[in-house]
């Protein structure tokens, strides 16, 4: 009505400068509501260059950050920040008893997973004909003295589902194992030992998952064994192998392998999204330049035995020393929990400690196995070859995870056909070489891959600049806030600046996994202040915090519909968002037929008013 009120006092019509100017001081919705006053107004409430004012001014945008290279209007981009993203709570999941530790969706995004510290996990239908969410399924692991259930993973194909667990037993125990569930009816094909337990375990491809064990060679330094197992036994098993090492990596300073995950890294990929910017610019050049006609990104749419006993032996040691092992989820190995240390003055400890770990360098530089600088290196776009990397956590300062390991996984490694201690080495050749390491300079508390793995998200709290590790029992105070790190797994840097929005509170004894998860255009994390937090990749903006009562663990995006998120807390819920745009047509579709025909009617007679018909 004020608008109304505007035109009829401004008398024959204002010229489309001066509403456009008008316009642009004016919030977005006003500026909608004034352009179904005339034809003219509406007109100029579409103007390319109003909704880019508008889109810099309310997202707080750089003016040096580009618009979307996929995005075909200001408008419409404008549109999907504000309209497509899961911010908006449509149910709330009460089936878990204890903290939702972890979430995971099936590659159709049919289905997905839950894992909690009341020891199930759980499988829930997402394709219910009035779109709420069902509980399909339940395991209970107490009865393979799991403790709590940590991780789940769907294989490629949706048909088997890796679960990850801890064991009940000493406090000071880090042993772990993984189980592999048939999807079909609910059975379960097969169980691998997992130590430390935050190795979590991941799928290689259908058939076959990794694991990990680890060997303590002294005090402080240790080796980590990753397994190559057949997700279960079938009749050729007799005569084929079902476990084949895969890398056999030596530790120091207290550090272990942790958080293993697998990137299929094309050579001819087309990547969802460039996220750095001048060679988004060079590739839009290049494709005007070949005069190629599909697009160039994504379309946003509508919006052993003998290892076993040593493995045995090491538990028991364990048990009798009551030592420490480091854990992501457990108190940090304490000084004084070491026997070789515990008498004596703590400068002898750490003058003891210092020898150890010059020892084990100069042991490991002798006994590892050379790197090809070959096998990982940085390659420019459609050059090189198809990659398929190994990617974990790892450490050289302190026992808490401070780099990426990467090691390449080759064609003959990715069966367990062959020896089981996988490929001959010589008698100098006892440990592998990572084969490349990012350092964060910080705790890694979490990971994830873009779809395409292209890309890989680091959640870290960072260590305070130009600090210095004397002690690698004492590792540096970590931020309370948490960095979200960019990494391209093409050329083998970090992109851009972190994110920031989410926090942490607790020390690095105590600092727990906080699971992220990306889109095609989001990013989603957790975090300890009570809130899971949504950003946009290309813009690297905060758009949305999900509240929750409790510490948020885990994010999942549906691989089928970004606009569909789920959350996973301490306070033992999971909650579902959708996008207002989503949640509209629901509510649409749920109105009576009648009501439906006489709201399609009214905005029929809208639209005609607007192209100037009576």
């Amino acid at each position: 009505m004020f608008f109304q009120d505007v035109r009829m006092a401004s008398g024959p019509g204002l010229p489309d400068s001066l509403v456009l100017e008008i316009f642009l001081h004016l919030p977005h919705k006003a500026v909608l509501s004034a352009g179904f006053t005339c034809r003219q107004w509406f007109a100029v409430s579409r103007d390319e260059f109003l909704w880019k004012e508008l889109f810099y001014n309310y997202y707080c945008i750089p003016r040096s950050v580009p618009r979307h290279p996929a995005a075909v209007s200001w408008y419409r981009e404008f549109k999907r920040l504000y309209d497509c993203i899961p911010c908006v709570e449509v149910q709330t999941l009460k089936e878990h008893h204890d903290q939702v530790l972890h979430l995971a969706f099936s590659h159709r995004g049919h289905r997905f997973s839950s894992c909690s510290k009341d020891c199930t996990v759980k499988l829930w239908d997402t394709e219910r004909s009035d779109g709420t969410i069902s509980l399909v399924h339940s395991s209970s692991m107490r009865q393979f003295n799991w403790g709590y259930t940590q991780f789940s993973q769907f294989n490629a194909d949706d048909t088997l589902l890796l679960v990850s667990g801890v064991y009940l037993g000493p406090h000071h125990s880090s042993s772990g194992e993984i189980a592999v569930i048939s999807l079909e009816n609910y059975t379960l094909l097969s169980r691998v030992r997992n130590k430390p337990y935050d190795v979590f375990g991941c799928w290689l491809n259908e058939t076959h998952l990794i694991s990990g064990n680890l060997h303590w060679i002294g005090n402080m330094t240790s080796c980590s064994v990753l397994w190559l197992n057949k997700a279960f036994q079938d009749i050729e098993s007799e005569n084929v192998n079902v476990v084949k090492r895969l890398f056999k990596i030596q530790n120091i300073n207290a550090s272990t392998i942790r958080t293993v995950m697998v990137a299929h890294c094309r050579r001819h990929d087309s990547p969802d999204l460039l996220l750095d910017y001048e060679a988004q610019s060079q590739a839009q050049a290049q494709a005007q330049r070949t005069q190629q006609h599909q697009p160039l990104f994504f379309d946003l749419g509508n919006t052993d035995s003998e290892e076993e006993e040593d493995e045995h032996d090491e538990d028991e040691e364990d048990e009798e020393r009551g030592e420490k092992r480091v854990s992501a989820h457990l108190p940090a190995c304490n000084p004084s929990g070491i026997q070789h240390v515990i008498h004596g003055h703590h400068s002898i400890a750490t003058r003891d400690r210092e020898l150890e770990t010059k020892v084990a360098r100069l042991m490991g530089s002798r006994r590892t196995k050379a790197p090809d600088p070959n096998l990982v290196s940085p390659t420019a776009p459609g050059e090189g070859e198809d990659k398929t990397y190994l990617l974990f956590t790892t450490g050289s300062l302190t026992y808490s995870p401070h780099q990426i390991g990467i090691k390449r996984i080759m064609p003959d490694q990715m069966t367990t056909c062959g020896p089981v201690l996988g490929e001959e080495r010589n008698t100098d050749e006892f440990f592998d070489s990572l084969d490349h390491v990012i350092d964060i300079h910080g705790h890694i508390i979490g990971m994830g891959l873009s779809p395409d793995h292209r890309y890989l998200y680091v959640n870290s709290r960072a260590w305070p600049a130009g600090c210095v590790i004397s002690d690698p029992m004492s590792p540096p105070p970590i931020a309370e806030e948490i960095d979200l790190h960019v990494i391209d797994l093409k050329s083998l840097r970090e992109e851009r600046r972190s994110l920031r929005a989410h926090r942490a509170f607790t020390p690095n004894d105590e600092c727990f996994f906080i699971f992220l998860d990306v889109s095609r255009d989001f990013v989603a994390s957790g975090a300890e202040d009570k809130h899971g937090y949504i950003w946009d990749r290309h813009y690297n903006i905060c758009l949305a915090r999900l509240k929750h009562d409790d510490v948020v663990n885990s994010v999942a995006f549906s691989p089928a519909d970004q606009e569909l998120l789920l959350s996973a807390s301490d306070d033992s819920t999971i909650k579902v968002w959708r996008s207002p745009r989503m949640v509209r047509l629901a509510e649409a579709l749920q109105r009576p037929p009648r009501a439906r025909k006489l709201l399609s009617s009214l905005f029929g007679h809208r639209s005609a008013n607007l192209n100037g018909k009576p």
